[in-house]
């Protein structure tokens, strides 16, 4: 048996040793937010907070996460009450496809809880693992760097 948090609610599964968290948190937990992009730890599209740091979900085997606190694109916020990244991404139209924007937003709520005013050249450095398909960096550095002003 696993117990851990997710998104502020305890949660305990039964899982066989090996499985990743990806698979635990799509599958069992029906969670749409982390995505499977390479399974390599390459694109970024699977990220979650673990603990407060940005981890790559699709490698992280699910028992590491034991006791602890995991938070997912679907704990940042809500439609009804949006963290301040999700509205920001909106009013930016920060995202085309959006396939790897959940991942940019855990790593960019990670980086704004540890940095409230990052630079442009933090923000790049944050995002960094992530990869964007469709083009929208820049929008997405916009969109950080506005919820920074906005949280500040």
């Amino acid at each position: 048996m696993l117990s851990f948090t997710l998104n502020g609610a305890a949660v305990t599964l039964d899982l066989p040793e090996d499985v990743a968290l990806l698979h635990a948190l799509r599958g069992p937990l029906g969670l749409s937010g982390p995505r499977f992009g390479c399974g390599t730890e390459q694109c970024g599209a699977c990220m979650v907070l673990v603990e407060g740091e940005p981890r790559c979900a699709c490698t992280l085997p699910a028992a590491a996460i034991a006791g602890k606190a995991v938070v997912t694109v679907e704990g940042l916020g809500t439609p009804e009450a949006p963290h301040p990244l999700q509205a920001a991404c909106l009013a930016e139209q920060a995202g085309q496809c959006g396939y790897c924007l959940s991942g940019i937003l855990v790593s960019a709520a990670a980086l704004l809880a540890r940095d409230p005013r990052p630079g442009e050249a933090a923000i790049r450095a944050a995002l960094d693992p992530h990869l964007c398909r469709c083009g929208s960096h820049n929008r997405i550095l916009r969109a950080v760097a506005r919820a920074a002003r906005e949280m500040a």
